[in-house]
C-alpha cells in the first residue's frame, strides 16, 4: 500500500502518536509545539483519518481516541524517497552535501556499509 503524502502538521501530530501513544484530540493539540487551535488539530486528524495514516482506536465519553496506522519507519522512508526525487533519484549530491557540512559521521558510513553488504547476500551473487 502507497503511503500518504504528510504534511509538516501532519507530521508533527503523527509524530505525538508514534512517541505517546494513542490519544484524544485536546491530548494530541496539548503536546504539539506553538498550540494550535483546538479545531485545527480536529481538521488535521480528520485529514490524517480520510488518508489511512491514523485511525480511531475507541471511544470515552464523547472523546474519540486516535492511533497512528503508519509506522514511523514507513512515514519516514516516503520522505526520504519523496526528497531523493528532487534529486532524480540520485544520492551522490546528497551524500557530498553530507559529508561537507560535517552531518556524516564515520558511524553513519559504518553502518550503511553493514545495510549494503546484508542486501548483496539477500540477492545472491550477480550473472
Amino acid at each position: 500500500m502507497a503511503q500518504p503524502r504528510l504534511s509538516k502538521l501532519e507530521l508533527q501530530i503523527m509524530d505525538v502518536l508514534w512517541t505517546h501513544g494513542a490519544a484524544s484530540v485536546r491530548e494530541v493539540q496539548e503536546r504539539l509545539p506553538g498550540s494550535p487551535a483546538y479545531t485545527t488539530v480536529q481538521t488535521m486528524i480528520a485529514r490524517l483519518e480520510a488518508k489511512k495514516a491514523l485511525r480511531r482506536a475507541k471511544k470515552v465519553s464523547n472523546a474519540f481516541i486516535f492511533e497512528a496506522a503508519i509506522s514511523r519507519d514507513a512515514a519516514q522512508r516516503r520522505l526520504v524517497d519523496e526528497f531523493l526525487s528532487l534529486f532524480g533519484g540520485r544520492m551522490q549530491p546528497v551524500m557530498s552535501h553530507l559529508v561537507e557540512s560535517g552531518k556524516l559521521t564515520l558511524e553513519d558510513v559504518q553502518e550503511a556499509e553493514k545495510k549494503l553488504q546484508e542486501l548483496a547476500k539477500k540477492k545472491g551473487p550477480r550473472k
